[in-house]
C-alpha cells in the first residue's frame, strides 16, 4: 500500500501528542470497490485522519465510527455499503467493504514497523478481531488476506527514485516526483542544478568524474533513471547500477541509442543478464519532445513497474458469494 510510512507516523505523532488513535483495515471487499483488502486509515480521537478507503464517499463515516470505537475502547467489524444496516451509506460502485476497527494501536508495534520500512524492509501487521496487533518482517511479496482469525496487512517500502543526469529532464523528473511522493536522489555532474535541487531540500550529489559513485546506492524498491545527452557519463555509472538491485533500471535516449548504450556495455564485460534488465528508451509516451512529458511519461512507467512487482492486491476486487463458494 503506497503511503504507508505516512499513516503510521500519523498514528506515532498522535499518541505523542497524547491523542488517542484507531487503525482502520479495509479487510473484506462485496462486489466493487475503489480499494483492495489491506488499504489503511489512522483515525485520531480529535477527527483527524491520514489515508483513504474510498473515493470520499466513506470517510466522513469512518471518522465517526472510528471516534466511536476510540471512546468504547473495544475494537469493532464494521460494513459500509451493500449489505450495510448504515442504509445511508452508499458506495458509488454499489459494493460494499467490510472494516476493521483497531483503538489503540500499541506504541511499541508502530515505532517498529516504522522503523523496519524506513530500513526498506517489507513487513507484516497481523491484526485480531479484538484490535491485538504485531509486526513481523514480510518474507516475498505476500498478499493481505485473513488467515486463522487474524488480518495480516502487508507492507512494502515505498518507492525511491534515483535520477542520474543533466539538464531540464533531470529537473522535471524530480519535481514530478517528489510531488507525487517518491523519494528522490538526484546525481549530476551540475554543480549548479545539485545546488539548487540541494537548496530546496532534495537530496543531490555533485558528480565530478566519469567513474563509479559513493552515492549510488540502491535496494529493490529503488528505480534508477539515467538522463544524459552526454552519454560519456553514462557508462560507468550504467554498470555499477546493473550490478544493484533495482527493481527498474532505464535511461534516455532513442533506440539507436539505446543499441550504442548496449553496445558499449558489452564492451565493458558487463553480463548480458545485467544488460537485458535495461529499459530504453524510456517512458510510456513514444518519443516525447519536451521535459515535462518525458518526466510525466517516465514516472508513469517506474510506478506502473513498482505496482506490478510490489502491489500485493491486485486482484479483482469482486466477492465470491456464498452459494458459489459452496
Amino acid at each position: 500500500m503506497k503511503n504507508a510510512a505516512f499513516i503510521l507516523r500519523f498514528l506515532a505523532d498522535a499518541a505523542a501528542r497524547g491523542e488517542r488513535s484507531a487503525l482502520v483495515t479495509l479487510t473484506d471487499v462485496i462486489g466493487r470497490a475503489s480499494r483492495a483488502p489491506g488499504t489503511q486509515m489512522a483515525v485520531s480521537e480529535t477527527g483527524a485522519f491520514a489515508g483513504s478507503l474510498s473515493g470520499g464517499c466513506v470517510e466522513a463515516a469512518v471518522v465517526g465510527e472510528a471516534k466511536r470505537v476510540i471512546a468504547s475502547g473495544i475494537a469493532e467489524t464494521l460494513r459500509l455499503g451493500d449489505g450495510s444496516p448504515f442504509i445511508d451509506i452508499k458506495l458509488p460502485c454499489g459494493g460494499g467493504i467490510d472494516l476493521l476497527i483497531a483503538p489503540a494501536p500499541p506504541v511499541a508495534i508502530i515505532d517498529e514497523a516504522r522503523r523496519l520500512l524506513s530500513d526498506r524492509m517489507a513487513i507484516t501487521l497481523s491484526i485480531g478481531r479484538d484490535g491485538s496487533t504485531s509486526v513481523e518482517l514480510q518474507q516475498g511479496i505476500g498478499r493481505s488476506e485473513w488467515r486463522n482469525g487474524v488480518f495480516r496487512v502487508v507492507h512494502h517500502p515505498d518507492l525511491r527514485l534515483v535520477i542520474i543526469g543533466h539538464g531540464e529532464e533531470t529537473r522535471a523528473l524530480a519535481a514530478l516526483a517528489i510531488a507525487y511522493g517518491v523519494g528522490v536522489s538526484v546525481l549530476t555532474p551540475d554543480k549548479t542544478l545539485a545546488n539548487t535541487l540541494d537548496a530546496s531540500g532534495m537530496e543531490a550529489n555533485y558528480l565530478k568524474t566519469l567513474n563509479h559513485s559513493v552515492w549510488l546506492k540502491t535496494d529493490r524498491y529503488t528505480a534508477v533513471v539515467f538522463l544524459f545527452h552526454d552519454h560519456d557519463w553514462e557508462q560507468a555509472l550504467l554498470e555499477q547500477a546493473l550490478q544493484q538491485d533495482g527493481f527498474f533500471i532505464g535511461a534516455m535516449g532513442s533506440r539507436a541509442t539505446q543499441a550504442l548504450r548496449i553496445e558499449a556495455l558489452h564492451d565493458r564485460g558487463v553480463a548480458q543478464a545485467n544488460i537485458d534488465r535495461l529499459v530504453g528508451p524510456i517512458g510510456l509516451v513514444p518519443a516525447t519532445r519536451d521535459p515535462e512529458t518525458l518526466a510525466l511519461s517516465a514516472l508513469a512507467q517506474i510506478a506502473m513497474h513498482y505496482d506490478e512487482a510490489y502491489n500485493t492486491d491486485r486482484r479483482p476486487t469482486i466477492s465470491i458469494t456464498a452459494d458459489a463458494a459452496e
